[in-house]
């Protein structure tokens, strides 16, 4: 056993040339898998660990995936707003422990703004329930005072007390307050969430704003300076959405069906899990397709390497004929064909493994800054050990059909010239 399949690592050195362009499409093919499998869980992981800790998102009655989206991820925009009342009745029921009002709506540079109260630096957890930390400077304390989130610091090149002006809407576009600019008063650490992608600033300098405003434009004629704006009342009219958390997580349903049924307005309170899930049933059918492709991919490179090694075998029958006659029986050569095909797939899925190690470390920045999505560097996990089993397996296979047509060959059929 082990003099066949020296004699096949060596017959496949020595057409490695051949072989070795074989095996580069193997490890491509490979690599293509195995980065769609660690970038679907990865995806999944940086979804689930943007928020932790909340038992309750609020907002207007709208799909559950939707209210995710624009209140925890800052994508799309809310049908329509919460009064400031509701949201009071809401944070002051009995069954809640906190709650943290989430106004929308603005922007800086693409850069989403929420408005909220102090105590979101404080409550907000992320991750395995890690609490926000600070780079540089402190939390807001005043009107006009932001915080900015790790990637806004980093790609826009912002430092403590810079200055800076909000743009109304979400475009990059949107009309400017440029009256009314923002001192920086702290950057926080990098939690690889939607918050390193935000401004944060108090809900009453979300207000200040708008004073001059209405319906999304600024009012003719009327221009109230930022120095001014103390003087008038800035408690929010109404915000865009709330994180609630609750005193006892068995109040949860009964939590939801009081916000669902809630007189004053039509409200919806999902839980953040349950439409995290609605979300990747929604993407599932994407997920399987790359998937799909990914696999065909693979079949192809390894029914190029089944192809390599039978129109080798043409060139090769006066060796297996040798072969033969030195000794080696029908099995022998069945197996030293099939090693052959299957040492082959098994370096190209090693290479391939390589690859996506040195391509998830290059390309990790990037699908942070662009997606949010964390691509970590480590060992190969369970689903990705399958996937290069089955890729290895399927080699086998692959490899069975040349080690067919070796081990038919006869001695007579090896050394007898054709005519």
């Amino acid at each position: 056993m082990k003099a066949v399949l020296r004699l096949a690592a060596l017959s496949a050195w020595s057409r490695r040339l051949t072989l070795g362009l074989t095996l580069v499409a193997i490890a491509l093919a490979v690599t293509l898998l195995l980065a769609v499998e660690r970038i679907r869980v990865d995806a999944r992981q940086s979804f689930t660990q943007s928020v932790s800790g909340v038992d309750l998102v609020v907002g207007a009655r709208t799909g559950g995936v939707q209210l995710m989206l624009y209140a925890v991820f800052h994508a799309g925009a809310a049908s329509n707003n919460i009064a400031w009342d509701s949201y009071q009745t809401i944070a002051t029921h009995p069954a809640v422990d906190w709650a943290l009002p989430l106004s929308l709506g603005d922007s800086h540079r693409g850069f989403a703004v929420l408005g909220t109260s102090a105590d979101y630096f404080a409550r907000f957890r992320y991750g395995d329930k890690e609490e926000l930390r600070f780079r540089q400077g402190k939390p807001f304390a005043g009107v006009f005072e932001a915080v900015l989130g790790s990637e806004v610091a980093k790609d826009l090149g912002y430092r403590l007390d810079d200055s800076i002006t909000l743009n109304h809407g979400l475009g990059e576009l949107g009309p400017e307050h440029g009256d009314k600019p923002f001192r920086v008063t702290g950057i926080l650490a990098s939690t690889g969430t939607p918050v390193d992608r935000t401004i944060h600033v108090s809900l009453e300098s979300i207000s200040a704003l708008h004073l001059d405003w209405v319906g999304g434009a600024p009012v003719p004629g009327v221009k109230i300076p930022a120095e001014f704006v103390a003087k008038f009342d800035l408690q929010p009219k109404q915000i865009t959405a709330a994180l609630v958390g609750l005193k006892q997580r068995g109040d949860v349903f009964r939590m939801q069906r009081f916000v669902n049924q809630y007189r004053g307005e039509p409200l919806l309170a999902v839980l953040p899990g349950v439409a995290l899930d609605e979300l990747w049933q929604t993407v599932a059918m994407v997920e399987r397709t790359l998937l799909a492709v990914s696999a065909l991919v693979v079949l192809v490179g390894l029914a190029g390497l089944a192809a390599t090694l039978l129109a080798g075998l043409n060139e090769r029958r006066r060796e297996l004929a040798i072969l033969r006659a030195l000794g080696a029986g029908p099995g022998d050569m069945f197996l030293m064909l099939t090693a052959e095909g299957v040492l082959v797939t098994a370096a190209g899925a090693l290479l391939g493994l390589a690859l996506l190690t040195v391509a998830s470390s290059l390309a990790a920045p990037w699908l942070l800054d662009r997606l949010g999505v964390v691509l970590g560097t480590r060992w190969p996990g369970r689903e990705e050990l399958a996937l290069i089993g089955a890729v290895i397996a399927t080699g086998l296979v692959a490899s069975l059909i040349p080690g067919w047509r070796a081990w038919r060959m006869s001695l007579a059929d090896g050394l007898t010239p054709k005519l």
